[in-house]
């Protein structure tokens, strides 16, 4: 029995013509008292004015629809209005905002695919979802995984088991490749063979719509550049209403037997940042750009989609929402773990451009080596087949400062990496 028999969460028709004009036209939530920013529901239940009421609620009869909540581990209208802007912010019918990306993805999964059921992924994917495909989900739930390259065509559709595959998972731009994926076609392939598509966008929100593009499914990590401030662990399934009412399916959906809550006081955060996040992507991205195209001319490997001799250059450029930029993460390749962390340290404490973390979308620059952080729980076939080198140092730019002044601090580093003589730490 499905929690309520009406698309619960959906975005009434908003014109959809970009990103930033779909959120405008979502519905804008008062505060109590008129104020201009909504309230807080910090209730984890809610009182009924009549005993038939919750015996309705619980029947599925009334629901969040009509303002009728039951406890805030099923719906919390704070959350609720987060996961609005969300299915806005990705052009899909419903949206549900959860405590972090992973629950999102893991959450996803096991909604769709039952024991003995088949998913196809991308081999380039962020570690932590690798590990959930290799090993946790074969392990705990019986769904396994086939990890193909997803540029591949026709691997793709020949992993696909028929009566078995339930889903086509990849990302839309890959961690920490950068490898774009073809929306519209990976869509047409898995559809025809009756395979849903579930696309990872974190790393481009605004720059990319996959469910514009085709995919069934869109999940992100919020943590990342939709909060911006690197202080939030949260994450977001947008999708059908069909899908998202049956994970909040009292006796079989994920999200609420698994209850991956995400807390009223953090979704209202989110919810007064995400106005804001096409400025902040535009910025991220003009930076990305910027500084890729002054390291090419220096000789230096770097990988930016927005390189006109990127492989998907023009792919991206195809399908892309327009003006808002290539993505705001860059890669640089200094081929040895050892060269890496050289420049990393550099970059950090002798030069002020960035800051050694892992995770992604801070004001401020962040870097890490990927093959030894965010894509460790890969072993090294893993990595190789990837195309994850051993020093591809991932940058997520940052915009504090002007352009010129962090330019300036990335070419003294570069240029300190290039004298002979220097230990790992760049001195005599």
């Amino acid at each position: 029995m499905v929690v309520s028999k009406k698309p619960m969460l959906s975005v009434p028709g908003a014109a959809w013509d970009d990103p930033a004009a779909a959120l405008a036209s979502a519905r804008h939530e008062f505060g109590e008292h008129g104020g201009v920013n909504m309230s807080i529901e910090v209730s984890t239940t809610f009182t009924v004015m009549e005993p038939e009421i919750m015996r309705r609620m619980f029947a599925g009869e009334l629901g969040p629809a009509r303002n009728f909540f039951i406890y805030s581990r099923h719906f919390n209208p704070t959350v609720l209005n987060l996961s609005r802007q969300m299915a806005a912010l990705e052009g899909t019918e419903a949206g549900y905002c959860t405590a972090s990306g992973m629950s999102a993805i893991s959450s996803v999964l096991m909604q769709i695919c039952s024991s003995g059921g088949h998913v196809v992924a991308s081999r380039t994917l962020y570690g932590g979802t690798h590990a959930l495909l290799t090993h946790f989900l074969p392990r705990a739930c019986n769904i396994t995984t086939s990890f193909v390259d997803i540029m591949d065509h026709a691997a793709v559709g020949d992993a696909v088991v028929e009566g078995k595959t339930k889903v086509l998972f990849f990302e839309s731009m890959s961690n920490p490749t950068l490898t774009v994926a073809d929306v519209p076609e990976l869509s047409r392939i898995a559809h025809d063979k009756g395979v849903m598509v579930v696309v990872d966008n974190t790393f481009a929100p605004m720059v990319l719509s996959p469910a514009r593009l085709g995919a069934d499914v869109v999940v992100h990590s919020i943590s990342k550049f939709i909060s911006g401030g690197a202080d939030i662990i949260a994450g977001a399934i947008c999708g059908p209403a069909k899908l998202v009412n049956s994970m909040m399916d009292l006796h079989q959906g994920s999200l609420m037997l698994l209850g991956p809550t995400m807390n009223a006081k953090v979704a209202f955060e989110l919810s007064e940042r995400i106005p804001h996040l096409g400025l902040r992507m535009k910025e991220h991205c003009a930076r990305a750009l910027a500084f890729t195209m002054r390291l090419k001319k220096m000789g230096i490997r770097v990988l930016y989609p927005g390189l006109e001799d990127h492989p998907q250059h023009d792919l991206l450029t195809s399908m892309m929402n327009k003006d808002y930029g290539f993505g705001g993460i860059m890669c640089v390749d200094m081929e040895t773990e050892e060269r890496a962390n050289r420049l990393m340290h550099l970059l950090q404490n002798y030069t002020q451009f960035g800051l050694m973390a892992v995770s992604l979308g801070y004001y401020e620059t962040l870097m890490s080596c990927s093959g030894s952080s965010t894509s460790s729980e890969m072993n090294e076939e893993e990595k190789a087949l990837a195309g994850i080198s051993p020093g591809l140092v991932r940058m997520s730019v940052g915009y504090t400062g002007t352009l010129e002044q962090r330019w300036g601090q990335l070419e003294k580093a570069i240029s300190r990496m290039q004298k002979p003589g220097l230990d790992l730490f760049g001195k005599n």
